[in-house]
């Protein structure tokens, strides 16, 4: 029996990882389903649909950047399985909201006044929501599982969580957005059941009093954590990875739209494939690294992303003029374009790639602190990573603002992984000299 299947059968595992999927799920069925619904439906214009796509993808990740120090405390401070219950019983009345306005938007009524907002409020409450559960994702982790399952485990968690972000984004493509509205409740509800099942995961060590000043424990928390070289190479190589995801997600709506003169299904299809080529990635590095936690294969990922990335943006350059917007091609007739295959496939490549990239860095800050640390460790990521995604979002705002095509703005995203890949090259230098006597 593998470790994984013995991992996936194992109570200790099995109901995070369900926890885990369902929150995914519920989190890109809202999140797609109000953007596409928006993209499509209510502006057309490129400029303001991914003005919107950035104002979304900003205001969900502006919690990680403020309360990721709290929440990392609170994880290691406080039994984690009991954390976990708290917060998936908030995504009920989060739920309750964010389907309240997507039912609104749906009939059209109040949609700039009342919908539009408490979606967006939603989206940010959401935000909340997985700041406090991340940190405790992975750092229960290495409180659960043996030595050896850490690696196929937080393997596991990111492909588990690219399949629901596949899932969740398939739903909300093809489904109308007021069974959106009632599905987002009905999941979180059976989230908040399975959330129920996990374990006891008491604090780790003696427990110290927590810092509530938001901006000061911030900081205190990210200078600490980055005093040790590995992880400070780590945090950031995993930063700009989702510096360039963060661009990426925001232009996959407006791009299928205007560009390629697709349907929202097939902007659907782009985050599905996006998603797939992530858990793929997740499960091939786990068998190529046979369990051990190395950065040994991360630059030479990244720079294979940026590869894709380019070929990429060439297929998209080179697609050839279609109707206009009252002519949207759907799934059938655009997997049947002579481009659509070749860019499939090289979105495929930069997710692959991706998850290949990033799966051993996640390992690498659960496995190199201390246990009573990890929730920390992952908090200051999650903060350096929300700045980053931020940054993110505000470079692809101010590109379209100054009338940059989305081509020539996937070109810069592409040379921007060769400092990502320069950070891996250091990470396994370091990683290297760690392990000299």
């Amino acid at each position: 029996m593998t470790t994984t299947t013995q991992l996936i059968r194992a109570r200790r595992f099995l109901p995070l990882f369900v926890t885990q999927l369902l929150g995914a799920f519920n989190d890109n069925l809202f999140k797609n389903a109000m953007v596409l619904f928006v993209v499509y439906g209510v502006y057309n214009s490129e400029t303001a649909e991914a003005r919107f796509s950035a104002l979304a993808s900003g205001i969900f990740v502006i919690p990680f950047f403020l309360l990721s120090a709290l929440a990392g405390q609170m994880a290691d401070m406080r039994d984690k399985s009991r954390i976990i219950r708290i917060v998936k019983f908030c995504e009920i009345v989060i739920m309750l909201v964010g389907g309240t306005g997507l039912a609104l938007a749906w009939q059209g009524i109040a949609l700039h006044a009342v919908a539009i907002p408490l979606m967006l409020l939603a989206l940010f409450a959401m935000g909340i929501h997985s700041t406090f559960f991340g940190p405790i994702k992975y750092a229960i982790l290495p409180q659960h599982l043996k030595e050896g399952e850490v690696l196929s485990g937080t393997g596991l968690v990111e492909a588990g969580t690219y399949i629901a972000v596949l899932a969740g984004t398939i739903v909300a493509g093809w489904i109308s957005v007021d069974t959106a509205a009632a599905m987002v409740v009905v999941i979180a509800a059976v989230g908040y059941l399975a959330g129920r099942q996990v374990p006891p995961a008491p604090p780790q060590g003696e427990p110290e009093p927590i810092d509530y000043h938001v901006i000061r424990s911030s900081i205190n928390l990210v200078r600490t954590t980055m005093q040790d070289r590995r992880v400070y190479l780590a945090i950031c190589s995993i930063s700009f990875f989702w510096a360039i995801g963060t661009v990426l997600f925001v232009h996959f709506p407006p791009l299928a739209k205007n560009m390629l003169h697709a349907s929202k299904e097939v902007a659907s299809l782009f985050l599905v494939m996006f998603s797939v080529g992530v858990a793929i990635g997740s499960v091939a590095i786990n068998a190529l690294l046979k369990g051990t936690v190395s950065a040994r294969w991360s630059p030479l990922s990244v720079i294979g992303m940026g590869l894709f990335l380019l070929a990429f943006q060439e297929v998209c350059a080179s697609w050839p003029p279609h109707g206009g917007p009252e002519a949207l091609m759907n799934v059938a007739t655009f997997v049947v374009q002579p481009l659509a295959i070749p860019l499939l496939l090289t979105l495929l490549g930069i997710a692959v790639c991706g998850g290949m990239f990033v799966v051993p860095l996640y390992a690498f800050l659960t496995t190199f602190v201390d246990k009573s640390q990890t929730a920390r460790t992952i908090a200051a990521n999650n903060i350096v990573n929300s700045g980053a995604m931020v940054v993110g979002a505000i470079a692809t705002g101010l590109m379209s603002l100054l009338g940059l095509a989305v081509v020539t703005q996937l070109m810069v995203v592409a040379l921007c992984c060769v400092a990502s890949a320069w950070l891996g090259h250091l990470l396994y230098r370091a990683e290297r000299a760690a392990k000299r006597p």
